[in-house]
């Protein structure tokens, strides 16, 4: 299986240095607030990681090439924008933090 890479041109805005938050939303999504709450929470408090919140309707065709069918939808990218981990709901912290910590690791070992 291949693994996913996102470039900053994909999502229209700049990789963090160890790992990158990217939520995919859309306006009426009451989950969607909960775990945009949570994921800005987790970036705050780790640096060098960077959040990107993508409303769905204004991404289409980037949300096709994923195959997002349900918001909210959470990717973790590593350094290089490698998808390490993907999950739909809203996370927990101490689940996104592991998310985290798991990127950082992918990335600093490549």
């Amino acid at each position: 299986m291949t693994t996913v890479h996102l470039t900053s041109a994909d999502l229209r805005a700049p990789l963090g240095e160890r790992a990158t938050v990217v939520q995919f939303s859309s306006t009426f999504c009451a989950p969607c607030r909960s775990t945009r709450y949570v994921a800005e929470r987790a970036v705050a408090t780790t640096d060098g990681v960077a959040y990107v919140d993508l409303d769905v309707a204004d991404h289409l065709e980037l949300g096709e090439r994923l195959g997002i069918d349900v918001t909210p939808t959470i990717l973790v990218l590593d350094a290089s924008g490698g998808v390490v981990r993907r999950a739909s709901g809203v996370p927990t912290l101490a689940q996104l933090r592991s998310a985290l910590d798991s990127a950082s690791s992918v990335g600093s070992s490549a």
